[in-house]
């Protein structure tokens, strides 16, 4: 892990460049977090794991995932952070010694047993404590740490306060930290209400997150929302800590977590992308370094609730939360992908992603180069005949643009409001 040097309180001190890791809730999604800037990745296999909604990875996938990845310099880490009851304990043993077999370079852990199985098996690949063990608190980490675990999740109810303080008294473990993403109203998870309704186990991967249904309102059985009302939820808003990222750094946190392996893959590369850019800038020049608004502007391109802070600062009040006051709207839409780039004729090839049309225009992002923008002038389909509009999902098409792009940039139509 790279080290930079920044002044800090009058004095020049020497702090760790983190890893970003990203999800992936599938292959494409893994390449694509890897393509736009992941240090490493998480994801989920078909057992031992939460997300059991998400597309799961085979053995086979995940060894094309760690491949593609270490052939980026990028790290896989599998969740295997399920909370074990006894018909779940079959075959835990042959699952994580394929996983070592294959070059896993990590899992996230929450039951104890596992904890002690992986590290009793000496394996080569490292054993993470999940954020789903709620660890607040540095004696939690040094009991962590004297089992021989590798690094620590923190709980997403930790403070920033905490935070310096735990890293000053466990200086020499890694520490983990959520940076975006969904938030769960329950603390670090331990909801029942999915199995209260659904009889969909939160902690065995199946939580159908009921706090982000619409319910009614009752006091002493009168029905309180009137007919018009929005019905209530209960969920959080996403927490982005997007502007607090160099105070994170020059405490010393080892990586930074994004939330997100059911995100689809527009969201991935522009979170992934954003966070990218934001700490490699920070760690060219942290002396000199501005914040600046772009960075949350370009976060809020992709499909997010309203943004808070999460536990940052302290306990969430009543403003950090979404009751009926739903936003997931994106100020700009997904449209393309960009499979190929002819220089000599100036024509990209695209996959169409969502409507537009001619005379659009469109946003190009990218992790090899600064966004551009351009306006769609001319549409041809794959027998070469020009067409008004792209409506048809994934096709193939065609669009003149005088500047150079790359293979899997991706395009948003601007929206003017």
């Amino acid at each position: 892990m790279k080290e930079i040097s920044k002044i800090i309180d009058g004095k020049r001190v020497i702090v760790k460049k983190p890893e970003l890791l990203a999800p992936a809730g599938n292959l494409e999604k893994l390449k694509i977090a890897v393509l736009y800037g992941a240090d490493a990745v998480f994801l989920g296999g078909k057992e031992f794991s939460l997300r059991s909604a998400a597309s799961n990875f085979s053995l086979e996938d995940i060894q094309e995932g760690v491949e593609f990845a270490h052939k980026h310099h990028s790290d896989v880490h599998v969740t295997c952070n399920i909370i074990l009851h006894n018909d779940n304990l079959a075959g835990i043993k042959e699952y994580l010694q394929a996983l070592d077999d294959i070059g896993v370079d990590a899992i996230i852990v929450a039951d104890p047993y596992i904890m002690m199985l992986a590290k009793s098996m000496h394996l080569s690949l490292e054993v993470h404590v999940s954020t789903q063990m709620s660890t607040l608190n540095s004696s939690a980490i040094r009991f962590y740490q004297n089992l021989g675990m590798d690094r620590v999740v923190f709980g997403r109810e930790t403070t920033y306060e905490d935070v310096k303080v735990i890293r000053q008294k466990c200086p020499d473990i890694d520490l983990e930290y959520f940076i975006h993403g969904a938030m769960c109203i329950a603390y670090s998870g331990r909801c029942m209400l999915s199995n209260y309704f659904s009889r969909r186990d939160a902690n065995r991967g199946g939580c159908n997150q009921s706090c982000r249904w619409n319910y009614d309102l009752y006091e002493d059985d009168q029905q309180v929302n009137g007919e018009g009302d929005v019905p209530y939820t209960m969920g959080s808003k996403d927490m982005a800590l997007v502007n607090h990222i160099p105070e994170l750094i020059e405490c010393g946190i080892d990586s930074f977590k994004i939330e997100g392996r059911m995100k689809s893959l527009h969201y991935i590369a522009t979170v992934v992308s954003t966070y990218r850019k934001l700490i490699d800038a920070y760690c060219a020049d942290p002396d000199h370094f501005v914040m600046s608004d772009w960075y949350e502007k370009e976060l809020e391109k992709s499909a997010n609730r309203a943004f808070c802070t999460g536990f940052f600062y302290d306990h969430p009040t009543a403003d950090e939360q979404l009751y009926n006051n739903r936003d997931e709207h994106p100020t700009q839409e997904f449209v393309m992908r960009v499979i190929d780039y002819d220089e000599d004729k100036q024509m990209m090839k695209i996959e169409q992603r969502n409507y537009f049309k001619k005379g659009d225009e469109i946003e190009i992002f990218s992790p090899h180069q600064s966004n551009l923008y351009f306006t769609v002038e001319k549409i041809y389909n794959e027998d070469n005949v020009e067409v008004d509009v792209a409506n048809h999902p994934m096709e193939i098409l065609y669009i003149p643009v005088n500047q150079k792009v790359y293979v899997n940039d991706m395009g948003r139509k601007v929206r003017h409001e």
